[in-house]
């Protein structure tokens, strides 16, 4: 994904919407908070995205976009295999957990998304389920029901995380 649809600076606006999110989570992105890191006043961030909903939705297409590419790098490292594309995944959603939530706790905003990015973010995936449309509809539930547990907490301490991903992959595709 080429940021030519986006002026140089909400190009900026979006870069540093990125770093207050990975910093301080969702709650603390607001345009207000966004306006001061960039040392301007609110209203003039309405020049560039018409509300904070247009910066989350620029915030989503790049964790698309680095998915993505993340998937596409493991897929080229090993073809064919559906537990390093899967590692990728949680990997890439392991390392940027406030961006991963922000994009996949809501209603995807399809419309407002670059043409394609979705299915570009999915096809690594779908090409180590095969082609199987359903398979990697569940190996994605899969992945991101352990992914967002794991970035909640919501494990013991003790539990062996890399064990319940080689049993839930293989438990998917044998």
């Amino acid at each position: 994904m080429t940021d030519d649809r986006l002026t140089p600076r909400a190009r900026e606006i979006a870069a540093v919407a990125r770093e207050l999110l990975e910093e301080s989570g969702p709650a603390a992105l607001t345009m207000r908070t966004l306006a001061d890191r960039l040392g301007i006043k609110a209203p003039s961030l309405y020049k560039h995205f018409p509300d904070k909903q247009a910066v989350e939705v620029e915030l989503t297409a790049r964790m698309l976009a680095e998915s993505a590419e993340a998937l596409e790098a493991a897929e080229a490292r090993a073809p064919g295999s559906l537990e390093a594309v899967a590692g990728a995944y949680r990997a890439y959603a392991l390392a940027h957990p406030h961006l991963y939530c922000l994009a996949t706790e809501r209603p995807l905003p399809r419309a407002q998304l670059p043409a394609g990015l979705e299915d570009r973010a999915a096809l690594p995936l779908l090409r180590a389920c095969a082609g199987d449309l359903d398979l990697a509809r569940a190996v994605w539930a899969f992945a991101h029901g352990m992914v967002i547990l794991e970035i909640h907490g919501r494990f013991p301490g003790d539990a062996d995380l890399g064990a319940a991903w080689k049993r839930g992959l293989k438990a998917l595709h044998p």
